[in-house]
C-alpha cells in the first residue's frame, strides 16, 4: 500500500532525514519508533506532503506522490492524527467530526453515527467545543476526525501522548479493533510494550535514518534495540 524508499528531507539548509525506507502492506500495522528529534514526525509530515521531500519516492497504491499537495494525498486515502491532535477549538464536536467527512471509494465504513459507537464518549460531548474537551476526548476526536475521512491508511503521530492511563488503553483498545477490521495504521509513540501488541512491525529511526526494523517478536528478544535507540 505505501512505499517508501530513500527519502531525504531538510529545513532549510540542514538535511533532517537520510535516506528512510518503509511500507506498510493493506491491512498491516506499522510503527515508526525512535527518540525525540530522529526525524519521526518529519517523516510523516513528508509522507503527508506537509514537508516537501528533496529526494526518494513515496508511492502510495503505486502511485508516486512525493512532492504532492496534502490535500491530494489526504485524498488518495491518508488519514492523519497529527501530534497535538489540532482539533477545530471552536467547533463542536459534531462540527468537527462532519468538517471532514468524506467518501471517496464507495459506500464509507465511518460515518457519525459508527464513530459515535467506537468513542461513546464523543456522543455524549456532541454539543460541546472542541476547547471544552479534556485531552482524552481530543484524542479521540482527532482519531474520529481522521475516521470520517474514510482513510485507507491511517496515520497517528503520538498517539497516547499525554494521556492519563485509562485513556491511553481506551485509545490501545480502539486501534486494535481497527487492525481487526484490517484498517491499515502507520503509528508512532513511546510505549513500545503496547505498540508490539499491536503492530506487525517496527522501524526504528536514529538521526533521519533507519536504524533497525523487524517484527514484534524479533523486537522483543532483543532488548538492545530498545537500549541503543529508544531509551530517553
Amino acid at each position: 500500500m505505501l512505499a517508501v524508499s530513500g527519502l531525504t528531507a531538510s529545513y532549510g539548509p540542514a538535511q533532517v532525514l537520510h535516506g528512510i525506507a518503509l511500507d506498510i502492506g493493506a491491512g498491516e500495522v506499522v510503527t515508526l519508533l525512535g527518540r525525540n528529534g530522529m526525524g519521526k514526525t518529519t517523516t510523516v509530515n513528508a509522507i503527508l506532503g506537509i514537508v516537501r521531500p528533496t529526494g526518494g519516492s513515496i508511492r502510495f497504491e503505486g502511485r508516486e506522490i512525493a512532492g504532492a499537495r496534502s490535500y491530494r494525498i489526504a485524498q488518495a486515502g491518508i488519514g492523519l492524527v497529527p501530534e497535538g491532535r489540532q482539533i477545530f477549538p471552536t467547533l463542536s464536536v459534531e462540527e468537527n467530526l462532519v468538517a471532514t467527512a468524506a467518501a471517496r471509494f464507495g459506500k464509507p465504513r465511518w460515518t457519525l453515527a459508527s464513530v459515535y459507537e467506537l468513542f461513546p464518549r464523543l456522543r455524549e460531548r456532541r454539543g460541546n467545543l472542541g476547547s471544552q474537551l479534556s485531552g482524552g476526548e481530543q484524542q479521540m476526536l482527532a482519531i474520529g476526525r481522521a475516521l470520517m475521512t474514510n482513510p485507507k491508511l491511517l496515520v497517528l503521530d503520538e498517539a497516547t501522548e499525554g494521556l492519563a492511563p485509562l485513556i491511553r488503553a481506551e485509545i490501545w483498545e480502539v486501534l486494535a479493533r481497527l487492525k481487526s477490521e484490517k484498517q491499515a495504521i502507520l503509528v508512532i509513540d513511546k510505549n513500545v510494550d503496547a505498540l508490539c501488541d499491536l503492530a506487525d512491525r517496527h522501524v526504528v529511526v536514529e538521526k533521519g535514518a533507519v536504524a533497525w526494523s523487524g517484527t514484534s517478536a524479533e523486537l522483543r528478544a532483543d532488548p538492545s534495540v530498545k537500549d541503543r535507540f529508544l531509551r530517553a
